[in-house]
C-alpha cells in the first residue's frame, strides 16, 4: 500500500513535468518565430536541457528508511491483530459461560449479564476500529515522511548536478520509452541511504551527549 501510495504521488509529478516540459518546447518556439533572432534574447537551448529519471519502485523498496518504516508498522500490525484476537477470545468465553450457567440464573440477573457482554462486544469493536485508523494514520505519516525525503534529496541531487527535471519512470507511467543512459535510480538509492545513515548517526550522537 505505501509503495502504491508513493507512486501514484510521483506519476501524478511525472504528468505535472511532462506537461511543462510540452509547454516549454512549444512556447520558446513561439516567442523565437514573434521575437525573431534579431531582439537580441537568448532563449535557452533545449538541446542541453539535462533530464533524468528514476525507478520509484526500485528506488522505495531499497530505501533504508522505507525498509525499516514498513517492517516497524507490519510487526504493530501484527501485534495489534494478537491483542485483538485475544480480547474477542475473552469474550467469546464470557458468552459461552453465560450460555451454559444462564438456566440457574433470575431474569434480572441474565438481563444485567447480556447487556454487560454486549457492552463489551460494541467496545471491542470500537477497539478494532481505533486501531485499524490508528495503523492507516501511521502508514499516511510514512507515506508523508517517505516523499519528502526523496523529493528533498532529488531537488538537492538535481540542483548539484544542474538538472531541469528528475521524472519518475515505471511500467505504469506515462512514460514510454526512456533511455537507460538517462536511469539515476542506484545513484539516487545509494545517496539516500547515506543520507539516512548519516542522519541517524546524528540523532544517535545527539541522544547521548544529552
Amino acid at each position: 500500500m505505501i509503495v502504491k501510495n508513493l507512486s501514484l504521488i510521483l506519476n501524478i509529478v511525472l504528468l505535472i513535468a511532462v506537461a511543462i516540459l510540452y509547454f516549454l518546447h512549444f512556447s520558446s518556439d513561439n516567442k523565437i518565430e514573434e521575437t525573431g533572432e534579431e531582439s537580441g534574447i537568448s532563449m535557452p537551448d533545449k538541446s542541453k536541457l539535462k533530464i533524468a529519471y528514476v525507478n520509484s519502485d526500485s528506488l522505495i523498496s531499497n530505501f533504508d528508511f522505507f525498509i525499516e518504516k514498513s517492517k516497524e508498522l507490519e510487526e504493530e500490525r501484527i501485534k495489534s491483530e494478537s491483542d485483538l484476537e485475544t480480547r474477542a477470545r475473552g469474550i467469546e468465553k464470557q458468552v459461552s459461560d453465560f450460555q451454559r450457567t444462564r438456566g440457574n440464573m433470575t431474569i434480572n440477573q441474565a438481563r444485567a449479564i447480556e447487556e454487560d457482554l454486549y457492552k463489551k462486544q460494541q467496545n471491542l469493536l470500537q477497539y478494532r476500529e481505533n486501531l485499524a485508523q490508528n495503523l492507516l494514520k501511521k502508514e499516511s505519516e510514512i507515506n508523508n515522511e517517505l516523499y519528502d525525503k526523496v523529493s528533498s534529496y532529488l531537488k538537492e541531487y538535481g540542483t548539484q548536478h544542474q538538472m531541469e527535471i528528475v521524472l519518475s519512470y515505471t511500467r505504469n507511467s506515462g512514460v514510454l520509452y526512456a533511455n537507460d543512459s538517462l536511469d539515476i535510480t542506484q545513484v539516487v538509492i545509494a545517496g539516500l541511504n547515506e543520507s539516512y545513515r548519516n542522519s541517524n548517526a546524528v540523532e544517535a550522537d545527539s541522544v547521548q551527549t544529552n
